[in-house]
């Protein structure tokens, strides 16, 4: 859950890149922070890349890229993103003093897939909990025993360290700090340009059991999409497993292969998405947003808010909703 949309006094961004370099997870941060942004104003994120040693480095596939600097511009920094690093490879001191130095001045660390490595070589995730690519989820736990590594999510915030999961994972987690830092109408429409969620629900543990048969998949995917259009209706397991021609112990297996959660979890996931766009986007009293999204009550709905998002429904609002609206 977001805890500040004010604005920051340090927009400056940094992406960390060495040799052998990720392009995708490079990308990713380049996607959300380095394009420009009429629409966030004159607020919007600032750009730079950074080298342990400020030369060129070699990227995957034989490429080549000139930083901007070297890690002075870490100084300078208010968020620095460590993208992949090459698991078994030493992190430089130097460039791990620059990474404790900027955190005890107050800048936000965000890793992406094994970029993990590179923050935990620093200490500073000792005693906290952490996320990488599940690949890597094991590893990580065995080299730095003080890490509780979450295998199961897409990232994970502790505040100033944000530690995301495999590639696109990135995507989730950069959304999250823009989310934090402008308010989610704003991350939609980032998300909306990257045609991708603007919140994905369910984690990495979709991905890492075993993938859905595309029978499996077919013959699940008119139930999603109705049950996405018929949030406000009641929708039992037994109703569910009849409309997907499975038994309900069959279905229930299948629908979490398939999502990542069991059916009851992702239905109060979708709903509640849907109340947070309505509260966002409109001017509907709570009772109302509650019964459209399938809660019921605003009694239901108030505790879904807490249980998930710590926060109730109209201080949700006064945060969130669209200026103007």
């Amino acid at each position: 859950m977001p805890t500040r949309t004010t604005p920051l006094p340090n927009r400056r961004v940094v992406v960390l890149v060495y040799d052998c370099l990720c392009l995708f997870e490079f990308a990713c941060a380049t996607e959300v922070f380095g394009l420009a942004r009429p629409e966030a104003g004159p607020d919007w994120y600032r750009f730079a890349t950074a080298s342990p040693d400020g030369r060129a480095v070699r990227t995957q596939h034989h490429g080549h890229m000139q930083a901007d600097g070297g890690l002075a511009l870490l100084r300078g920094a208010g968020t620095i993103v460590v993208p992949g690093w090459p698991v078994d490879a030493e992190v430089p001191q130097p460039l791990l003093r620059a990474l404790r130095h900027a955190h005890a001045r107050g800048a936000r660390l965000l890793s992406i897939c094994s970029g993990a490595f590179v923050l935990a070589a620093t200490g500073l995730l000792d005693g906290r909990r952490a996320a990488t690519h599940w690949r890597y989820a094991e590893a990580l736990a065995t080299r730095f025993p003080g890490i509780s590594v979450d295998p199961g999510v897409l990232y994970v915030d502790t505040g100033q360290l944000i530690t995301s999961a495999g590639s696109a994972a990135g995507l989730d987690a950069c959304l999250h700090l823009v989310r934090r830092d402008f308010g989610s109408a704003l991350a939609n429409q980032v998300a909306r340009r990257l045609v991708i969620p603007p919140h994905r629900e369910g984690g990495q543990a979709q991905f890492v059991e075993r993938p859905v048969a595309a029978r499996e998949r077919g013959s699940l995917s008119p139930l999603l999409d109705q049950l996405q259009r018929t949030l406000g209706k009641p929708h039992t397991i037994p109703d569910m497993a009849r409309r997907a021609n499975m038994s309900e112990r069959s279905f229930i297996r299948h629908f979490k292969a398939a999502t990542g959660l069991p059916p009851a979890e992702w239905l109060v996931a979708q709903r509640l998405q849907y109340a947070r766009d309505l509260l966002e986007r409109s001017k509907l009293p709570v009772d109302t947003i509650a019964e459209r999204s399938g809660f019921g009550t605003a009694i239901t709905l108030r505790h879904h808010f807490r249980r998930r998002l710590a926060t109730s429904p109209l201080a949700y609002r006064k945060r969130f909703a669209a200026a103007g609206r």
